[in-house]
């Protein structure tokens, strides 16, 4: 009799045995010590400072102990600094001007970067393409310490190379240190100028991993070269932009303290245009010495960029889950 090859007899798994947690370590030692310096780094400087968080909700009183001992001492306020710090006169001054900048910042950044990540992707001359990569990365690499010399030697009032052409033209010097309309033009410049080469590697290296036989199919189809980025270059780079779009939400209540502190030279006549949380923290703890408005401030920066990244995550994976963060 000719037994149905449809009924199998079902064969007894052999259970696989966990394996212990010192085994996996020892098996795993190389991956670990590659990771080893930056989870010590994260937890030195970021882990661990976030408990002193709690500052936010005292009237911190620091003592000669150590701060330690006067975290542990110091009167609970509630929500008090939070409070005091909506209600000041810099509150919605501070949040006009960062999200304003850091909107401008996100929208400009993410189209020049695409720009120039596809455009240096067509390049086929080696040589003129690292001259260019070179180029557009070299000023990310230079503090802005050292720019605001730069920005300083062109826009000084007595010895400033556009005053001295200005002058050269007959017209009147400007004092570009007490005109505030023209630094939002100025520091939107530098933001962009310095941030395009390094947003631009990671869609230049997308475009370039993306398999030729795309753009030979485009190409047997007629495509020309906008048609092929359009349909081929662009779709491929999408994931990897969302997910730097969903990055860069999430640090809209921050910005860089040297391009709004430095560059302006700290200059009071131009604190309407380049107040933002990181230079009001700041002036808080060096004028005032409010230890705890500033830590509110900077926690709630904090948890509203969280915030963001959550929701900003949430909506697209609604819309497209294979480009969610998580």
């Amino acid at each position: 009799m000719t037994q149905d090859p449809a009924v199998t007899e079902a064969v007894p798994l052999t259970p696989i045995k966990k394996k212990k947690f010192f085994q996996r370590f020892w098996e795993n030692r190389v991956y670990l010590l590659m990771v080893a310096p930056g989870s010590l780094f994260l937890i030195v400087f970021f882990y661990i400072p976030v408990l002193a968080n709690v500052v936010a909700f005292q009237d911190f009183q620091y003592s000669e102990q150590g701060f330690i001992y006067s975290v542990l001492h110091s009167p609970w306020v509630g929500f008090q600094n939070f409070t005091f710090f909506f209600k000041s006169a810099d509150f919605w001054l501070v949040i006009r001007n960062t999200i304003g900048y850091n909107m401008t910042f996100l929208l400009l950044n993410f189209f020049f970067a695409i720009f120039f990540g596809v455009v240096m992707s067509q390049m086929r001359h080696q040589r003129l393409l690292k001259v260019y990569q070179t180029s557009m990365l070299f000023p990310y690499f230079l503090s802005w310490a050292i720019l605001a010399y730069f920005v300083y030697a062109f826009l000084s009032t007595d010895k400033g190379i556009f005053n001295h052409i200005i002058q050269a033209m007959g017209g009147t010097p400007i004092d570009f240190y007490n005109t505030p309309w023209v630094w939002p033009f100025i520091i939107i410049f530098l933001g962009v100028w310095k941030g395009i080469g390094y947003n631009s590697i990671l869609y230049f290296a997308t475009a370039m991993g993306i398999d030729p036989s795309y753009y030979d199919a485009a190409m047997m189809d007629g495509a020309n070269k906008w048609q092929q980025i359009k349909n081929v270059t662009l779709p491929h780079i999408l994931p990897v932009a969302t997910l730097m779009l969903i990055l860069n939400i999430g640090g809209i209540f921050r910005s860089d303290f040297g391009l709004f502190y430095l560059i302006p030279r700290s200059s009071g006549a131009l604190i309407n245009v380049t107040q933002t949380f990181d230079t009001f923290i700041y002036r808080a703890l060096t004028t005032t010495n409010d230890i705890g408005m500033s830590t509110a401030a900077g926690l709630l920066q904090s948890v509203v960029g969280a915030l963001l990244i959550f929701t900003s995550n949430w909506i697209i994976r609604r819309k497209r889950p294979e480009s969610a963060l998580f």
